[in-house]
């Protein structure tokens, strides 16, 4: 018979902009991953309350890691640039992906919180997409079973205004200050990731389990620079 609690999980989605723009900074991207996964070697406790996804979007999504347990985890693969920034595709992605996810993880003998999504993005939703008829599906706990808590941050060129709405909560979105270049931020998303990472399955592992997310260096809450 199955052991029916095999403890707590948090599953997380990092979900990043593969498009044409990021040439430039992907591979700072790609690195600050691989700090994040070094990282949680060294934090076992902490990464076996996670498990961690990486997605790619552009004008698709490509699963770059799946629900991975970061302790047992492989090299992970590249991220790479293509097209455009399809907010939309990213969003309907996740309402298909999500539910079964976190039922899967369920019908393994989990107790599975509300997943985390932390968004990445350099630019501007494509023009003349509804990008947000999908992230209110996603979002809307009534209708979408593990909808999600989205933490999002924009670097370069990204719309404080946009990156605030995508952000389920004000105090989830960000972006980094003027005068703060692309390869800095993203090292500095990638250290605030591996630090909520690290603090949420340290706290999944308390009496009063809770998402943690640390504000990135050198970027300011997307809702005070409006």
């Amino acid at each position: 018979m199955m052991e029916s609690n095999r403890g707590h999980l948090l599953p997380i989605y990092v979900l990043a902009d593969e498009s044409g723009s990021m040439i430039n900074h992907i591979d700072d991207l790609n690195d600050g991953l691989r700090s994040l996964h070094q990282a949680l070697l060294g934090e076992p406790m902490a990464a076996a309350k996670v498990r961690f996804s990486v997605l790619g979007f552009s004008d698709d999504v490509i699963e770059r890691v799946h629900l991975v347990d970061l302790r047992s985890a492989a090299e992970f693969p590249y991220l790479s640039t293509r097209g455009m920034t399809s907010y939309a595709a990213a969003f309907e992605d996740l309402i298909r992906r999500i539910p079964v996810e976190v039922q899967s993880l369920k019908a393994d003998g989990y107790q599975v919180h509300r997943p985390a999504v932390f968004f990445l993005s350099d630019g501007m939703p494509n023009g003349g997409e509804d990008w947000q008829g999908p992230h209110r599906r996603l979002t809307d706990r009534d209708r979408t079973l593990g909808a999600p808590n989205i933490i999002a941050c924009g670097i370069a060129t990204a719309d404080a205004r946009i990156i605030s709405e995508v952000a389920t909560q004000p105090e989830f979105g960000f972006v980094a200050e003027k005068g703060v270049d692309v390869g800095p931020a993203i090292a500095k998303f990638c250290t605030a990731l591996t630090k909520s990472v690290i603090a949420s399955g340290r706290s999944l592992a308390s009496a009063s389990p809770q998402l943690m997310v640390d504000k990135p260096e050198g970027f300011t809450v997307a809702i005070d620079v409006i």
